[in-house]
């Protein structure tokens, strides 16, 4: 496959930028070594797929804040507890006092409410299309359950409309996708249709094995080289072009698209899940009067240059010096599906650039 890459890479005679969206993916080429396989001038450009880092400061402080009531239990996934925010992480909230608790399944909180009656129960709904089933099946199980004291605090995002913003930018040229295989077994393939239709962009939708991504880098490129563009599934075993329609129908039910702040990005039109007004006595953000200001970057943090393609995390002034995993100033740098954290971790392949 190496060989085949090698063939095709020298027949398309010019340099080519492919962005992996997702982080595992990012994760994934670094322990597999992918980037050592690849000819000088492939560049793999790591894009905003991990949840954790595209988290916005200002929804960061909305949870923290929240988290500080005394009669809040506030639970959250793991990789959310360090997420900085203009102030404080859920980390430090919780070393002060705060109700801060670590959960693996949204469903976790609905045993919790029903033990503490006289608290509300809280749960930081943070993630991608993947995640985004689970805590509507929360909601629905709260419901049947008359679990009064539950409710969700939505920063779920949605992948295709932030794609769309990279491919309008003058930023970074993105000449292919590897799209996120996670995401594309909810949504389908047929969602990211407008990519090659409107900009002539080639998809592949990939799996996470070494085999897998560089059989999707070879499908990418062979597009390139014939000089079409279109969606494609490397990932067949999991991934089909409608997606799941019951997870589907689970979102739909409860959330709706609204606009949403992406970390280093910015606020991007319907790119973000709320609930609906149907389900508004559910919306933590209904019960408090929360008067949360916009907090800049960190000086010198470069997570949405990051984010973006537009910058490696190697470039970043903060990167291995004062921003550490241990000690994380952007939250690229947090989880392990961070570029930041991924390029700490695994170090810096000589063909990168």
């Amino acid at each position: 496959m190496e060989k085949s890459i090698r063939h095709l890479f020298d027949k398309i005679g010019h340099s080519v930028n492919l962005m992996e969206v997702c982080g595992t993916h990012t994760v994934a080429i670094f322990k597999h070594g992918i980037r050592s396989l690849l000819p000088r001038g492939l560049r793999l450009l790591s894009g905003p797929g991990c949840p954790v880092c595209v988290t916005s400061i200002r929804d960061v402080d909305k949870a923290v804040a929240i988290s500080k009531h005394d009669d809040v239990i506030f639970m959250t996934f793991g990789d959310m507890m360090r997420v900085p925010g203009g102030q404080q992480s859920l980390a430090e909230a919780k070393a002060e006092g705060a109700d801060v608790r670590i959960v693996y399944s949204p469903l976790d909180c609905l045993a919790v409410a029903k033990e503490n009656v006289n608290k509300r129960v809280i749960f930081f709904s943070a993630g991608f299309e993947t995640t985004a089933p689970s805590a509507a099946a929360t909601l629905f199980e709260a419901e049947r359950r008359a679990v009064d004291n539950f409710y969700l605090l939505s920063v779920n995002k949605l992948v295709p409309p932030a794609l769309e913003v990279l491919l309008q930018s003058d930023d970074v040229r993105i000449d292919g996708f590897l799209m996120p295989g996670h995401v594309s077994t909810i949504i389908g393939s047929r969602v990211y249709n407008f990519i090659p239709e409107k900009y002539r962009t080639p998809c592949v939708i990939t799996g996470f094995g070494a085999n897998d991504i560089m059989g999707g880098i070879l499908m990418l490129l062979k597009q390139i080289a014939e000089e079409r563009a279109s969606v494609e599934i490397q990932y067949k075993s999991v991934v089909t072009e409608e997606g799941n329609k019951k997870a589907l129908d689970f979102i739909a039910e409860y959330f709706e698209p609204c606009d949403s702040h992406w970390r280093g990005i910015g606020l991007l039109p319907g790119s973000g899940l709320k609930l609906k007004n149907r389900w508004r006595h559910r919306d933590a953000e209904a019960l408090f009067d929360l008067n949360i200001p916009d907090v800049p970057e960190p000086k010198g943090c470069l997570c949405g240059l990051v984010l973006r393609g537009v910058k490696i995390p190697s470039e970043c002034p903060l990167f291995g010096k004062v921003c550490t995993p241990e000690k994380p100033v952007g939250a690229c740098m947090v989880s392990t599906e961070g570029s930041c954290a991924a390029y700490y971790r695994f170090g810096e392949s000589p063909y990168l650039s």
